[in-house]
C-alpha cells in the first residue's frame, strides 16, 4: 500500500519524509501548479468572475511527476499550508489529479514535528472552500486592478508602469512621508548638558528649569541665549534639591506574529521584511519554528507547560510564572492558529548554535528568547530621579537600576544607568556644563518595520503580504532605499500616486482598502459569497476607468515644464517625460517634426541624484553641456556621457560605466583616463563577457558568483543581478565576499519590454 503525501516545498518533503520514514512517499509541488495565464486576463465576467487557470511551462513537468505518483497511491494526502494560499495549492493539485472529495485527505499542522504530523493523519479532514474561495477572490481583484489600470498608466505617463491594490496603497503611504519631509521647516534649539561628580563617580544631567520657569525641547533658540545661561550656571556651586525613587514593573513581550516577527527582527538584527520571511520559512520547513504567517497570539497547551518545565529547571521557580494566554487582539485572527514559537522549548538558540546557519541561527535565537521571554515574570525596575540646584537653575539626573530581572533574563530591553548615593541638601561637585546645538528633525523615513507596522494598523494586507508588497514596490521602481536601508519613493512614485489619487481614489484609501480585506476575510469564514463582492468592486471601478481613459491626458499628467533660456544657445530648455523617465529637451521640437523624426533637438536624462520638482536652470544646462572631453585615449579623445541608464565614459566604439562617486559633471581627466583605460584593457583581452575569475557553488546563497569583462567595464555577477567592479579595484583580486557585498548593495536591472504583457499587483 502506497501512501502519498504532497506539500509545496522541497525542504518541507524532506524534513517530512525522515520524520515518517518509508511508510509514506512526500512529494513537493513546488509552490502554485495552476495560476491565470500570463499574456490576458483570464477571468470570465459574465459567469460569476470565473478565474481560468493554466499550468505554466515551468510547472508542466512537475505536474507530470504529480500524477504519476498518484497513479500508484492508495491513499493521497494533501498537507500544504494551513492558511488559505495553502488551502489553494491543495485544491488545484486535487483539480489537476482529479480527485473525487471522498479521495481528498486534507491535513494540517502549524509545526513541523513528530507530533503534530502523526496527530494530523489521525484525523485527517477534507478542502476548506471557503477558504479557497477567498484567495480565489483576492487573485482574481489584483488581477483585474493590474491588467485593467496598468495599462491606463502606460498611456498618460509611460510605459513598463503598474498599479496594485495593496502595494498602491503603500507607496502612497512613502510619499506622503517624503512630503511631509520636504514641507517640514527646521527649527534650531539648544540643550544645556552637564557632568558632575560625587564623591568620585561622576553622572550626566541637564537643565530642566531656569530662573523659575520649566525649560522646554524648544525653548532655548540661539547660541547667545544658551552661552549666557551657562556661564551663570558655571559660575554657581550646586546641592541636591530633591531625590524621587519609583519601582515599577515591565512586562514580558507578547510571543511572536508575521507582523512583530518582521517588525523586531528588522530593530534589532536589520533583517529586511523579505529577508526576515525567507529566513523563518527556512525555520519552519526545517521544523525548528511553527508556521510563520500568523496573526494569533495562542500558544498551544502542550508548549506552554514544557515552556514552564524548562523555564523552572534552567532558571529557577522564581522565573517560571505559571502559564500565559495571550488574547489576540485583531478581529481577523483565527485563534485556532498559534504564534511563531519554537517547537521545542528547550532547544536553546546555544545547543543550535553549529547546526543553523549564521542568519537563521541569529532569527531563531530572536524567536526562541522572545517566546520564553513571555512566559516569564515582569520585571522590576527602580526609577531614580535627582533634581540639582545652583544658582537660577535646577539640572536634573536620571538613573534607574534593575532589581528583578524577570523575563530581562534572556530578553534584555533596559538597560542601567547608575547614579551614586545622593540625597536632599548633598553638595555635589560639578565638572563641566556646555551648550549643545540641535536642530527639530522631520518625520522619519518608513523602515521595514514601521510600514509594517502602519499597514498593521490601517489592517490593509494580511501577514503574509507585507513582506511581498515591500519587495513588489522596490523592484517595479516606485520605492529604494537610502544608506539607512529606510525607503523612499522615486518621482515617478509620486507622479502615479498623484495620478490614482486624483483620478481613483479608491483604489489607494486606506479605508477602502482595509474593507476590502474584511470583506475577503467574510468569505473566508463563509459570510459573504465571491462573485457579489467582485461585482460590487468591478462595476464603478471599470466605469471610472473607461471615463478617465477619455478625460485624462497624458500632457496633464506631465505636463511640460519651462525651466528658462540656456545663455549659450538662446533656446528654451524644457523639463519633460518618456520613456526612461523625466529628460531635458534643449529647444521646441514640433508635432510635425516628432511624428517624422526630423530635427530632433539635443536632450539628456535627468540622474536619480537630482529631483526633476527642484531641478535648476544651472543644473540643467551643464546637463545639456554633455558629452564634454574628458582626457584622451589612444589619440582618441574620451567624452563623458549621460543616457537613459546612467553616466559612462565613451571613445571610438568602446564604453565603460561612470561608477559612482564619480560626477559626470566634474569628474577630472586624470581619473576618466583611468578608468576608461582599465575598461579597454579588459574588453580587449577577453572581450564582452569574458569570465575572469568564478567561485564555487555558494552554499549560503545557492548560486555561483563569476567575475566577468563586460561593455562597459568589470562586473560580478550571480546570473541574474549584474554589479560593476569599482573603479581603481584589479577585477582579478575580487574576493568572494567582496562579489557578494557588491552584488547584495545593487539592485536588478529592470527591463523595459515591449510586450503586450500587463502586469498586476
Amino acid at each position: 500500500m502506497t501512501r502519498l503525501l504532497i506539500v509545496e516545498s522541497p525542504t518541507k518533503a524532506k524534513t517530512i519524509t525522515k520524520i515518517l520514514g518509508p511508510a509514506y512517499k512526500v512529494v513537493s509541488s513546488f509552490g502554485h501548479i495552476r495560476d491565470l495565464p500570463e499574456r490576458k486576463m483570464g477571468v470570465d465576467f459574465k459567469n460569476g468572475f470565473k478565474p481560468e487557470y493554466v499550468v505554466p511551462t515551468d510547472k508542466k513537468e512537475k505536474v507530470a511527476t504529480l500524477k504519476a505518483a498518484a497513479e500508484h497511491a492508495t491513499e493521497i494526502y494533501l498537507a500544504t499550508d494551513a492558511d488559505r494560499e495553502g488551502e489553494a495549492i491543495a485544491w488545484h493539485i486535487a483539480e489537476i489529479l482529479h480527485l473525487k472529495p471522498e479521495e481528498i485527505h486534507r491535513i494540517a499542522f502549524h509545526e513541523i514535528t513528530k507530533h503534530a504530523i502523526e496527530e494530523a493523519l489521525k484525523h485527517p479532514g477534507k478542502l476548506e472552500m471557503d477558504l479557497v474561495d477567498a484567495q480565489q477572490t483576492r487573485r482574481v481583484l489584483d488581477r483585474i486592478v493590474g491588467y485593467e489600470l496598468s495599462p491606463f498608466l502606460w498611456k498618460k505617463i509611460r510605459r513598463g508602469l503598474s498599479a496594485g491594490r495593496v502595494q498602491s496603497v503603500a507607496v502612497r503611504l512613502i510619499v506622503e512621508r517624503e512630503r511631509e519631509r520636504l514641507a517640514f521647516n527646521q527649527e534650531e534649539y539648544w540643550s544645556i548638558d552637564g557632568m558632575f561628580s560625587k564623591e568620585g563617580k561622576e553622572f550626566d544631567a541637564h537643565l530642566v528649569e531656569h530662573a523659575g520657569k520649566k525649560i522646554d525641547k524648544l525653548d532655548i533658540k540661539d547660541a547667545a541665549t544658551a552661552n549666557a545661561i551657562v556661564e551663570k550656571l558655571k559660575a554657581s556651586s550646586f546641592a541636591v534639591k530633591s531625590v524621587e525613587m519609583k519601582e515599577m514593573q515591565k512586562k514580558p513581550p507578547t510571543p511572536l506574529t508575521t507582523s512583530s516577527l518582521q517588525q523586531e527582527s528588522n530593530h534589532r538584527l536589520h533583517y529586511t521584511a523579505k529577508q526576515t520571511m525567507m529566513l523563518a520559512q527556512k525555520l519552519y520547513e526545517t521544523g525548528r519554528i511553527t508556521y510563520m504567517r500568523t496573526d494569533s497570539l495562542n500558544l498551544a497547551e502542550k508548549f506552554l507547560g514544557e515552556a514552564q518545565a524548562f523555564l523552572s529547571s534552567a532558571y529557577g521557580p522564581t522565573y517560571a510564572k505559571g502559564a500565559v494566554a495571550y488574547k489576540t487582539k485583531s478581529k481577523g485572527a483565527q485563534e485556532a492558529h498559534e504564534a511563531i514559537r519554537p517547537t521545542d522549548a528547550s532547544a536553546t538558540p546555544e545547543s543550535l548554535k553549529g547546526e543553523l546557519e549564521a542568519d537563521q541561527w541569529k532569527l531563531y535565537d530572536l524567536v526562541w528568547r522572545r517566546t520564553l521571554a513571555s512566559q516569564m515574570p515582569s520585571a522590576i525596575l527602580e526609577k531614580i530621579t535627582v533634581d540639582m540646584a545652583g544658582g537660577d537653575g535646577v539640572m536634573r539626573a536620571n538613573g534607574s537600576s534593575i532589581k528583578f530581572d524577570g523575563f530581562m533574563k534572556i530578553y534584555r530591553g533596559a538597560k542601567e544607568t547608575f547614579l551614586p548615593l545622593m540625597k536632599k541638601g548633598d553638595d555635589v561637585e560639578v565638572k563641566e556644563i556646555i551648550p549643545n546645538q540641535h536642530f527639530t528633525e522631520p518625520p522619519a523615513r518608513y523602515s521595514d518595520a514601521t510600514l509594517v507596522k502602519t499597514l498593521e494598523e490601517f489592517e490593509i494586507g494580511r501577514p503574509s503580504t507585507y513582506a511581498p508588497t515591500i519587495s513588489t514596490i522596490i523592484d517595479r521602481g516606485y520605492i529604494e532605499r537610502d544608506e539607512h536601508q529606510k525607503l523612499y519613493p522615486t518621482d515617478t512614485a509620486m507622479t502615479v500616486t498623484d495620478l490614482l489619487v486624483k483620478h481613483f481614489p479608491d483604489i489607494v484609501d486606506m479605508d477602502f482598502t482595509a474593507n476590502m480585506e474584511k470583506t475577503l476575510d467574510k468569505i473566508a469564514e463563509g459570510k459573504e459569497e465571491s462573485a457579489p463582492a467582485l461585482e460590487k468592486f468591478y462595476t464603478p471601478f471599470h466605469k471610472n476607468l473607461l471615463e478617465k481613459t477619455k478625460e485624462v491626458t497624458h500632457e496633464e499628467v506631465m505636463p511640460t515644464k519651462e525651466l528658462g533660456v540656456d545663455p549659450k544657445t538662446g533656446l528654451t530648455i524644457f523639463l519633460r517625460t518618456g520613456r526612461f523617465g523625466p529628460y531635458l529637451q534643449l529647444g521646441e521640437w514640433s508635432e510635425e517634426d516628432r511624428k517624422a523624426k526630423l530635427n530632433k533637438p539635443k536632450s539628456v536624462s535627468i540622474p536619480k541624484t537630482i529631483s526633476p520638482e527642484a531641478v535648476t536652470l544651472d543644473q540643467a544646462t551643464a546637463l545639456l553641456s554633455l558629452p564634454r572631453e574628458v582626457g584622451v585615449y589612444e589619440g582618441k579623445p574620451i567624452t563623458v556621457q549621460y543616457g537613459p541608464y546612467g553616466a559612462y565614459l565613451k571613445s571610438a566604439k568602446i564604453n565603460a560605466t561612470l561608477p559612482e562617486p564619480f560626477d559626470p559633471l566634474t569628474i577630472s581627466n586624470e581619473d576618466a583616463e583611468r578608468i576608461f583605460a582599465e575598461a579597454a584593457k579588459l574588453k580587449k583581452a577577453g572581450g564582452s563577457g569574458s569570465i575572469i575569475k568564478s567561485f564555487e557553488k555558494n552554499e549560503k546563497t545557492g548560486k555561483e558568483i563569476t567575475v566577468k569583462t563586460g561593455k562597459f567595464g568589470p562586473y560580478v555577477t550571480d546570473g541574474k543581478i549584474n554589479a560593476s567592479v569599482p573603479a581603481g579595484t584589479d577585477p582579478a583580486t575580487i574576493t568572494e565576499e567582496e562579489a557578494l557585498t557588491l552584488i547584495k548593495e545593487k539592485k536588478p536591472f529592470r527591463k523595459f519590454k515591449k510586450s503586450t504583457k500587463k502586469t498586476e499587483e
